[in-house]
């Protein structure tokens, strides 16, 4: 073979193996330009924090990470933003459960799109959900609860963040497995206005993740958290039972948070992001910041194991969603 036709050979071979792993993808060219992470909520929320948080953290061994919060439609908006991007590295979504698997089916036709449309990489933390009382309700637990709104049909309003939110499905999975469904659902856009009305008096029962703020209040005796729902007891809050304990172990709602490419970014990439993500819970200090946001930090959940929840929890919620009358489009 001459001289000339090896060259050719060799670099169409370099060529082919290029296309094949996209531009960009060599072996330690990515990232060679900053990352960005869309949250999609407005700046100063909770997956805010989290997201500058993990943005620090990481840009030694990534670089510049450009947050960008893009709110609207309760998240649907920048869930949608990633999930057209190009699947190149470059563009990162800080997603939960409600933006992958409520909101598809809840808003199908607003969202366009679905937890497919996303490669996970690795789950950082879980919000949980709780059900809480003003101190003037009568019950002390959840079947106290129970007893109360079946005693008192019509009477009882529980408030969330929104409707569709994880805390507004956990009230009504609450008012199904209790046989309560007289229980009222009043809707807030976002949980401030609700814990005011609850401190107040004028909502008698509250739906909402757990933060710092509302432990705070529970201690103070302002608000009544009845159970989170979760199987284990929080670090956060250890005094404070969980649905299981008091006897509704399907009450379960937990939002998880990690961090999702577009589908079909590259396989080194995606393992590289799992990596730098699970040496930054390893950091006690970091998981120290996800405590007091309000979050329980989640230890080795890669990128097999968040595939895995996400459908596990699209499964466990598409029945309730459509039996609870929320889906919207």
């Amino acid at each position: 073979m001459r001289r000339r036709d090896v060259l050719t050979l060799a670099l169409g071979s370099l060529a082919g193996a290029a296309l094949a792993t996209g531009p960009g993808f060599a072996q330690g060219q990515w990232p060679d330009r900053p990352i960005r992470l869309v949250v999609p909520r407005s700046a100063g929320g909770v997956l805010d924090i989290v997201a500058r948080h993990w943005a620090e953290w990481v840009k030694e061994p990534l670089g510049s990470i450009v947050v960008d919060n893009i709110g609207g439609g309760g998240g649907i908006i920048g869930t949608a933003t990633v999930a057209r991007s190009p699947a190149d590295g470059y563009t990162l979504l800080l997603g939960s459960t409600s933006d992958l698997v409520l909101h598809p089916v809840l808003s199908p036709k607003a969202a366009n799109y679905t937890a497919s449309d996303f490669a996970p990489v690795a789950t950082m933390a879980i919000s949980v959900a709780s059900i809480i009382v003003h101190p003037s309700v009568p019950a002390k637990d959840l079947k106290e609860l129970a007893a109360y709104a079946k005693a008192n049909p019509g009477k009882l309003s529980y408030g969330s963040a929104g409707a569709g939110t994880m805390a507004n499905l956990a009230g009504e999975l609450f008012k199904s497995l209790a046989g309560a469904p007289d229980i009222v659902h009043v809707p807030y856009k976002g949980a401030a206005g609700g814990y005011t009305d609850l401190i107040s008096g004028q909502l008698p029962m509250f739906a909402a993740n757990i933060t710092d703020q509302m432990i705070s209040l529970h201690r103070a005796g302002k608000v009544r958290i009845l159970a989170v729902a979760t199987e284990k007891r929080l670090d956060i809050a250890p005094e404070l039972p969980t649905t299981a304990e008091a006897g509704y172990p399907e009450l379960i709602a937990k939002l998880a948070l990690g961090v999702f490419a577009p589908a079909g970014t590259p396989d080194p990439v995606l393992d590289k992001l799992a990596e730098v993500t699970r040496k930054s819970l390893d950091d006690a200090d970091f998981r120290a910041k996800l405590v007091k946001a309000g979050f329980e930090p989640v230890l080795g959940v890669g990128r097999r194991e968040t595939a895995e929840f996400i459908g596990a929890e699209e499964k466990r919620w598409t029945p309730v969603v459509m039996s609870s009358g929320l889906k919207t489009q």
